[in-house]
């Protein structure tokens, strides 16, 4: 038996950007439906980054969620960059006019959403199994799903695919049609989340001979701290006694001092990748967040990318239905891609510039610590590290 159910929007994948999505598109009056493969409280329980641009702060006051990230979350004017054993910092704030990031937890986004769709007695599907699209070529595309052991059918206009890299929707993207780019990086960052307060007030980016490291935060009392390390190393070859050991001789001798550690909460190794998908529109179905990009962390811009593909595309939706436009819906692709290829460009750039890569020989090492030397002594390129940072306002380059 199947029980189909008419909506203006399928929103598959309940991770930020569909939430984000599924908020905004309620604030105009327009109907979505979340459908989700896994619980919530597994959705919850992903450990990710947590450092959003101005940009994505007014996008989450737009919806309507921002109270608690004003309230717990950490400003920061600027960050450190830690090389030859120094630190030097740049002062975004002073250097982009007085922009500035915050640092908030994804987990902590995610859950401010959930919060507030529950509250508003939205439509959202957990444990939805086999979630399949359908005829998005159409004017009448549809989703199927199976729960609790019956189908269903969603019948609806628009498709949105927010369901992560390993999503149904772009897997059911055309393969005539649809283009990949992806670069592979030749280590993984081993990540370790700990109740211990934070080493320094700002984030720590560290080049050292040793490899990369970076000292980052989720609160006043919670840390997150990461290490570059080869692909071939497993979780369980890293004690914490070992990580935090590597961790000390990859930092300079004021922030050793000041490290507090104690026992990890979570503890993963996550590889590096860009990668890319061209268009992100195919019919009536498109592509947001990481379904259609993956960023190296390095430069803080998955989940900020992902929230402004969701701003072009609830505005291109909004456009739909209350101006009778698809202007929006046909520009939606090159909006977001023009964006997403600046943003990859600048993660793949300081990625290059922070890391160690294996057979390079220590005048690699020569040429990064050079560049580093100028671009803190330089204001210009100070500026180009910062204002790339904080993010790039939406309308850049359209004049």
């Amino acid at each position: 038996m199947t029980k189909a159910t008419r909506t203006q929007v399928a929103i598959i994948g309940a991770g930020p950007s569909g939430l984000l999505l599924g908020q905004l598109l309620y604030k105009a009056g327009i109907d979505a439906i979340i459908l989700e493969r896994q619980t919530g409280d597994y959705v919850l329980s992903r450990i990710r980054a947590g450092v959003l641009e101005q940009v994505t702060m007014d996008l989450l006051d737009e919806a309507g969620v921002g109270q608690r990230m004003h309230a717990e979350g950490l400003v920061h004017g600027g960050f450190d960059l830690l090389f030859k054993g120094a630190r030097h910092r740049i002062d975004m704030h002073k250097l982009t006019d007085g922009k500035k990031v915050i640092v908030y937890g994804q987990t902590e986004v995610t859950r401010d959403l959930m919060d507030a769709r529950q509250a508003a007695g939205l439509p959202t599907v957990y444990d939805a199994h086999n979630v399949q699209v359908h005829e998005f070529d159409s004017a009448k595309p549809r989703v199927t799903y199976e729960k609790d052991g019956q189908t269903h059918t969603i019948e609806c206009d628009f498709i949105a695919g927010c369901d992560g890299f390993h999503g149904v929707c772009r897997a059911s993207a055309p393969k005539d049609k649809i283009r990949e780019y992806e670069k592979v990086y030749p280590f993984g960052w081993l990540g370790l989340l700990s109740d211990t307060p934070p080493v320094h007030e700002e984030l720590i980016y560290a080049n050292s001979t040793r490899g990369f490291a970076l000292c980052s935060q989720r609160s006043a009392t919670r840390s997150r701290y990461y290490l570059q390390v080869p692909l071939t190393d497993k979780v369980e070859d890293w004690s914490d006694d070992a990580f935090w050991e590597e961790l000390r001789n990859r930092l300079d001798p004021e922030a050793r001092q000041h490290l507090v550690t104690g026992p990890s909460i979570e503890k993963s190794i996550a590889p590096l990748r860009s990668f890319v998908t061209e268009p992100m529109r195919f019919g009536r179905m498109f592509l947001a967040g990481d379904a259609a990009h993956i960023v190296p962390p390095t430069g803080a811009k998955g989940l900020n990318l992902a929230a402004t593909d969701v701003k072009y595309l609830s505005t291109a939706i909004i456009e739909y239905y209350q101006d009778n436009s698809e202007a929006g819906i046909d520009a939606y692709s090159e909006r977001c891609l023009r964006r997403i290829w600046r943003a990859e460009r600048f993660s793949w750039w300081f990625t290059s510039l922070m890391h160690r890569f294996p057979g390079e020989g220590e005048i690699s090492q020569k040429f990064q610590e050079a560049e580093l030397d100028y671009l803190i002594h330089s204001e210009s390129g100070a500026k180009t590290i910062a204002e790339n940072y904080v993010g790039l306002p939406l309308d850049f380059g359209d004049k």
